[in-house]
């Protein structure tokens, strides 16, 4: 079986703005408008980076789902090392892309679309959504069709294309219909396609299951099966989404699957295709067996738990790495803070010791030098990439007493987040222990570790809703001067407060990672607690506290010193076996040697990480 797709190969250039730079101004409208005229040493883009399209993107599709295809009139192929083409007249569309937004760039002529008459024997004809026909290229086709009488059609119709398309959909064995309602000024025939109320000649002629509707960002069978959404429509895949949906649907139905499979499997695929790659039949067979469709979080979970490795916590707040900085006299300027974060990202081999690394949102939108994301980067990695949502914390008026504020706007940055390839999150809630002169609990007050749990809950049921999994960090604070027993005793208070709302939110807890203080005296106490101490009480406090379905435990380093962290985390393992897998997620226990290393000097990158490297590795053999 051989399908020869005839379109375009496009080049889509993405050039990512930094849209905390007056890059833009606004007309009288209040209109924004690119500055043409600024200053390359002010302003600045995150990346560039460009990726074949067009036909090249439906080329791709099929061929990792196990089909013989190529694009007729191009020697645009796909090897080891992936997509190729020798020709250097591909259309470049050029995509501006900053967080308010998108824009395009692109020739005011489109490229004309060739078509020549197959030497070899063809099965499929795919008019590809890329394609700009013209008379001559439709009689090629049309006579290419009379010819080859074993030869099947297959088009993709949009509204805003020539109507000479709309001239053979009466020869087409499957039609996709794209109803871009931004052009629908144009092809009014077109458009009536989509009016169910309607029957054309060319619908009649064509069997529903024969008809896809691509239209408001869902895919749907004509009249016969229930619509998909297609969540992720955006800078990534935005002008690509309808592409692979509609190869892999196309895909789909010639290796025999159902009308409901094929659908099912082009949400997959656009949901978890990047900028560069999308996913092998194995692959979607995978996801679509193990639930992912449903978001799997279960799954993507127990990955974030695999053992004998680590997650690693680089989602310093802007606060935070500017006191880092100041400390040791480093301008807290992006390009600084880029080379920070890419000194750990970069660093070889972490894939070997590390399930997850939690992101901070201005790296989770940076990009590497290559132009490749940091997301994506990680993923290539077989790394999940996570990202901390809360965005810090609140005093309760007239209380020294925090909650963690954030929930307002989190549902639209969690879809956001997801469509960026993030599949999990973190939200921190803070508790300072303190005492009065008689030795009793002041703080955390009842209210306030009521209310932060009910928060965290709040957030782990957003966050399942919306395809990522929840670590949850109810962490007391390792300071003040109260012994190892008060420690245990207000944690444990703690944790029963958060899985009891937990229960309450309906949080599925095999799919949710608790990230939790070690049991410790606090800093200010004259007798600190020795490792054997925190380890016996850690673990007991845990296995008392947390049930045994949830999906794991990680540990937070919490102020401790790099040493002092590893000792006790190995001294918690040794007081295991554990209901639940139990690793770190150290910030500082792994950074701060790297970062004392480095200090700002570009001299001494490299031996910044080998500082990480080794204190990755240290943490991991005592698992």
């Amino acid at each position: 079986m051989h399908i020869l797709v005839v379109g375009n190969v496009l080049k889509d250039v993405y050039l990512n703005i930094d849209s905390r730079t007056e890059n833009f101004e606004q007309d009288e409208s209040g209109t924004n408008w690119l500055d043409l005229g600024f200053n390359a040493s002010q302003h600045h883009f995150f990346s560039r980076s460009s990726n074949f399209a067009g036909a090249a993107i439906s080329l791709e599709v099929l061929s990792k789902m196990g089909l013989s295809a190529s694009i007729s009139d191009s020697d645009f192929h796909f090897d080891e090392s992936g997509p190729v083409s020798d020709t250097t007249d591909e259309a470049h569309r050029y995509i501006l892309t900053s967080d308010s937004g998108v824009t395009y760039f692109v020739p005011s002529e489109p490229k004309k679309t060739s078509f020549s008459t197959p030497t070899e024997p063809v099965d499929y004809l795919f008019i590809d959504r890329s394609a700009n026909l013209t008379p001559s290229t439709v009689d090629k086709i049309n006579t290419f069709i009379d010819y080859s009488k074993n030869t099947k059609l297959i088009l993709y119709l949009k509204n805003d294309q020539d109507p000479l398309f709309l001239s053979l959909a009466h020869r087409a064995n499957l039609i996709f219909l794209e109803n871009n309602r931004g052009n629908s000024e144009h092809s009014d025939a077109l458009a009536s396609l989509f009016d169910d109320t309607k029957k054309t000649t060319i619908l009649s002629q064509i069997p529903p299951e024969n008809i896809v509707k691509i239209t408001d960002n869902q895919l749907s069978y004509m009249d016969t099966a229930e619509p998909i959404s297609l969540e992720r429509i955006d800078t990534m895949t935005h002008l690509s989404a309808f592409s692979i949906a509609a190869a892999t649907i196309l895909g789909a139905k010639l290796i025999g699957r159902s009308m409901e499979d094929s659908l099912k499997l082009a949400r997959i695929n656009v949901e978890n295709s990047t900028l560069n790659s999308c996913l092998t039949l194995s692959e979607l067979d995978t996801i679509a067996t193990s639930g992912a469709t449903e978001n799997n979080l279960e799954l993507i979970a127990a990955n974030l738990m695999l053992p004998k490795k680590g997650i690693l916590a680089a989602d310093e707040s802007g606060g935070s790495i500017k006191k880092k900085f100041e400390q040791l006299d480093i301008l807290d300027t992006f390009k600084n803070r880029h080379i920070y974060r890419d000194i750990f990202l970069t660093t070889p081999d972490i894939e070997k010791y590390l399930n997850g690394v939690i992101l901070f949102d201005e790296t989770a939108k940076d990009h590497l030098a290559n132009g490749q994301s940091y997301p994506d980067y990680l993923i290539s990695k077989r790394i999940i990439p996570g990202i901390k949502v809360d965005q810090g914390l609140e005093f309760y008026t007239d209380s020294i007493e925090t909650y963690t504020k954030g929930l307002a706007d989190l549902s639209s940055r969690l879809r956001e987040y997801y469509q960026m390839g993030l599949r999990f999150a973190k939200w921190r809630a803070a508790f300072h222990l303190t005492l009065n002169k008689k030795g009793e609990i002041v703080t955390p007050s009842a209210r306030a570790i009521e209310e932060n749990c009910h928060i965290l809950a709040e957030y782990a049921k957003k966050c399942q809703f919306a395809g990522l999994v929840p670590i949850v960090e109810p962490e007391l604070v390792y300071d003040g001067d109260y012994d190892i027993v008060k420690s245990a005793e207000v944690t444990s208070k703690i944790l029963d407060e958060l899985f009891k709302n937990l229960k309450t939110f309906g949080v599925n807890l095999r799919a949710c990672i608790l990230k939790c203080n070690m049991v410790l005296a606090g800093k200010q106490q004259s007798r600190q607690s020795t490792p054997e101490e925190v380890g016996n009480a850690t673990a007991r406090v845990l296995k008392n506290h947390v049930p045994a379905e949830l999906a794991g435990v990680v540990f937070l380093s919490g102020g401790q010193t790099v040493e002092q962290a590893t000792d006790n985390l190995s001294a918690i393992i040794a007081n295991g076996p554990f209901p639940w897998p139990v690793t770190f997620s150290f910030a500082r226990a792994l950074q701060d040697p790297a970062l004392y290393t480095w200090a700002g000097d570009d001299a001494n990158i490299e031996a910044a990480r080998k500082a990480f490297f080794e204190r990755l590795v240290k943490n991991t053999e005592i698992l």
